[in-house]
């Protein structure tokens, strides 16, 4: 009773230091021109958003997930679109990096586990981590898709 007491609380420091740690990073590490972009960048695979859609079908269960954001009330809620603008699009984007680079990293400390935990419980560990990130990876990276296709849509209107 003891270590899931423990893998708890460890769960819940990596957790909030992590997502609080990120909503400290500034602005700018999410623009475009940020090296950081390289890790944000679609991939030739994704086909704008396709093949989430086609081989996870997010578009029909994301809705479902909580928003960290609309959960503990800080950051930039994602669960809709807060306006039209081509503004509010990009924030969005950028925010959609942010979730994204929060989800990669909470998987991080899952292997420090197997240093309290036998051998199995430490996998348990590796497996919540996937579990609890993964999908939000996705969506993020499904929304961001087709956010960048609006984005453009837009530019090119506006000239």
């Amino acid at each position: 009773m003891a270590l899931l007491f423990y893998n708890v609380m460890a769960w819940l420091f990596f957790h909030f230091s992590i997502s609080f740690g990120l909503l400290l990073l500034p602005d700018s590490f999410f623009l475009s021109g940020h090296w950081s972009n390289a890790l944000f960048k679609e991939r030739k695979i994704e086909e704008k958003g396709k093949f989430w859609k086609k081989y996870t079908r997010v578009n029909r269960w994301k809705d479902r997930l909580p928003d960290g954001a609309s959960l503990f009330n800080v950051g930039y809620k994602k669960k809709t679109l807060p306006n039209k603008g081509l503004d509010s699009v990009r924030l969005f984007i950028k925010e959609t990096k942010r979730a994204e680079l929060t989800h990669w990293l909470l998987m991080v400390p899952a292997p420090f586990f197997f240093l309290w935990n036998p051998p199995w419980a430490g996998w348990v560990m590796i497996a919540y981590a996937l579990i609890v990130n993964v999908p939000f990876i996705i969506i993020q990276r499904f929304n961001r898709s087709r956010l960048i296709s609006i984005e453009k849509r837009m530019e090119y209107k506006s000239k």
